[in-house]
């Protein structure tokens, strides 16, 4: 009985409960595994990780470069706003200088038109005064004419009828002081 025993202190002692029941074998499979986790992760981070950690730096970069560019891009645009809204108002004020110059314009236009009328007017009138003085003169002068004429009909009529010469010459005497010494002048 003595195997038999031997081995049933060996089975007992090796039910014996140990602390994490630790052996040789397990420490050595612990350590094993430890180290290819260990190798694994230098290689997945060589194979793997760098690569993803890149391109995540080449993408985070990229989006840095495009928030910059769309913040130049929007300073820009606020730029050329305000620039385009200075031209419109110097365009409203140019505008409005062009219109008002355009009134002067017109205005003065106008106001010559209307003195150039006038004057028109002024001479079309004067022309016509001096006319109907022509008229009027040329009227008077014909009438002293006609009278002249008739004054010689009347005389020779007389002087035909055998009037003495002194009553001719009276007669003659009364038309022209008639008809008026100026007549004869002009």
């Amino acid at each position: 009985m003595s195997i038999a025993a031997t081995q049933i202190a060996l089975a007992a002692a090796q039910m014996d409960p140990r602390l994490f029941d630790l052996d040789f074998q397990l420490v050595h499979d612990a350590v094993l595994m430890i180290i290819a986790v260990f190798a694994l992760f230098l290689i997945a981070s060589h194979l793997l990780f760098n690569p993803v950690r890149n391109m995540m730096q080449g993408r985070q970069d990229r989006i840095k470069n495009e928030l910059e560019s769309a913040a130049a891009d929007m300073e820009e645009a606020r730029a050329l706003k305000e620039e385009y809204e200075t031209k419109l108002k110097e365009i409203d004020k140019e505008a409005e200088m062009i219109l008002g110059e355009a009134r002067k314009k017109a205005l003065a236009s106008e106001n010559k038109i209307v003195a150039d009328a006038k004057e028109e007017a002024a001479r079309i009138i004067e022309r016509a005064g001096v006319e109907a003085e022509l008229e009027k003169s040329k009227a008077v002068d014909e009438v002293k004419r006609e009278m002249v004429v008739l004054a010689s009909m009347i005389a020779g009529k007389v002087v035909n009828s055998a009037i003495d010469t002194t009553v001719q010459d009276s007669l003659i005497e009364e038309t022209l002081k008639e008809i008026g010494e100026g007549t004869w002048l002009s």
